[in-house]
């Protein structure tokens, strides 16, 4: 079979040679001509031959209804597209019925693995039909990592995507754990080697993970971090877990609390935490720590940054 895939950034492309390592002809298609194997969408659906087509797509969410509204046009009764990206499950049912108005198939598939996947294969999460899962099935085999684990079809559509939101949000609070933990001992006197201590858990630990090696890994060449800085963003994903706990009435305290770690580490000083210094020196006279203005020649600041500052 030929597959199409859309999006070769660091997961599509990695993802495109272990799928040719397998076996299976790949035509890729970027934005990026230097690492494209065609010159447009349109171009690598021509290449793709007779039906029934697959194309995948590696896309951040913002770019795959528009590719959708392109392949629509492009393909017919019979092929399938596989939406591989980090979609937000709602919208998986809007685009299945979208595409099955033309005769087209709809998978949506959670794909974990990161830059270590073409290595070591991707866990893949998949939601659609049987029917068509059982024709992507190759490239599926070809994706996961070898035995009996890193395959599941969740379900129906939006399985694939909601498993995998799951999935990270899991993930959050695992990495936070492990952060918490690792500060912890590096704070104690009593400790001198947290890397070895990271490292000792790596066999007969009941925290064994393949999170806790990369930490090992991360603390081999900077055992201390100190070229980190402590700035983590979000992928969307820990905040739609959150979300689909309030809406379930699940709670999810531990990825809650994740969530909102990585919030505070992009505030270098958190504005909230000023008032309840202010409060602990009201009620208890605890001391405060006094922000110290920077000096600045009036002179040198014109009417419109200042109003600017004063906006920021």
């Amino acid at each position: 079979m030929k597959l199409g895939l859309v999006g070769l950034g660091k997961m599509g492309g990695n993802m495109r040679q272990r799928i040719r390592d397998a076996g299976i002809d790949v035509v890729g298609y970027d934005r990026n001509a230097e690492i494209s194997d065609s010159d447009s969408l349109a171009d690598m659906v021509a290449q793709l031959g007779e039906g029934p087509r697959v194309v995948w797509l590696m896309l951040p969410v913002q770019f795959v209804k528009q590719t959708l509204d392109e392949l629509k046009d492009l393909l017919g009764e019979g092929d399938i597209v596989v939406d591989g990206g980090n979609s937000k499950w709602i919208n998986d049912k809007n685009n299945a019925a979208y595409l099955s108005d033309a005769g087209i198939g709809y998978l949506d598939v959670g794909v974990s693995g990161g830059v270590w996947g073409r290595q070591n294969g991707y866990a893949l999460m998949v939601g659609g039909s049987d029917a068509d899962v059982a024709t992507v099935m190759p490239v599926f085999e070809a994706l996961k990592p070898e035995g009996d684990y890193g395959f599941v079809h969740a379900g129906g559509v939006g399985a694939g995507h909601f498993a995998k939101m799951v999935h990270n949000g899991i993930e959050y609070g695992m990495m936070q754990s492990l952060a918490e933990g690792w500060e912890l001992l590096m704070a104690a006197d009593e400790v001198t080697d947290v890397p070895a201590v990271f490292a000792s858990w790596q066999e007969g630990s009941v925290v064994k993970s393949w999170l806790l090696d990369l930490c090992v890994l991360a603390m081999k060449d900077d055992p201390k971090l100190d070229k980190i800085r402590g700035f983590a963003e979000d992928s969307g994903e820990g905040r739609w877990t959150v979300e689909a706990g309030v809406d379930l009435a699940v709670p999810t305290p531990a990825i809650t609390a994740a969530l909102y770690a990585r919030f505070s580490s992009r505030q270098e000083d958190p504005p909230a935490m000023k008032l309840v210094s202010a409060m602990r020196n009201q009620f208890g006279g605890h001391a405060v720590v006094e922000d110290k203005p920077a000096v600045v020649d009036e002179s040198d600041v014109d009417e419109s940054t200042a109003q600017s500052s004063d906006a920021s």
